[in-house]
């Protein structure tokens, strides 16, 4: 299975990523000047295009990554909290029933047509 998927997935993006790279090799400038055009020149890097995309796409993978992993964390915390929940919910129910197999709950009296407090009147 794992040879299938190095075949079938890894070595085609790794003849991709080297094709993107012999073609893309001239060199960029990548400035992280803010204020171009200014006396004092910032801080910029001089690298082939290629390796400025795969690393910047790298950086995004991670922290796409990081992103998700926070939002996991979130979730997986209301899934604690619930499967909580629902544990308290069980063990009161078991407690529940068995509270209802040692006392019985009363049935109340069938109602009757005749009462047997009825209001009687002299007839005086």
């Amino acid at each position: 299975m794992r040879t299938l998927f190095r075949l079938f997935v890894i070595v085609p993006i790794a003849i991709v990523l080297l094709m993107f790279a012999f073609a893309n090799r001239h060199l960029v400038t990548v400035s992280f000047d803010p204020f171009a055009g200014n006396d004092i020149a910032g801080p910029a890097i001089r690298a082939p295009l290629f390796i400025v995309l795969i690393l910047s796409a790298g950086v995004g993978v991670i922290l796409g990554g990081v992103a998700a992993w926070f939002k996991q964390a979130r979730l997986k915390r209301a899934v604690r909290e619930a499967q909580a929940e629902a544990e308290e919910a069980r063990a009161e129910a078991a407690r529940l029933r068995r509270e209802m197999l040692v006392n019985p709950p009363v049935r109340p009296l069938a109602a009757s047509t005749s009462s047997a407090l009825t209001v009687r009147r002299d007839a005086a």
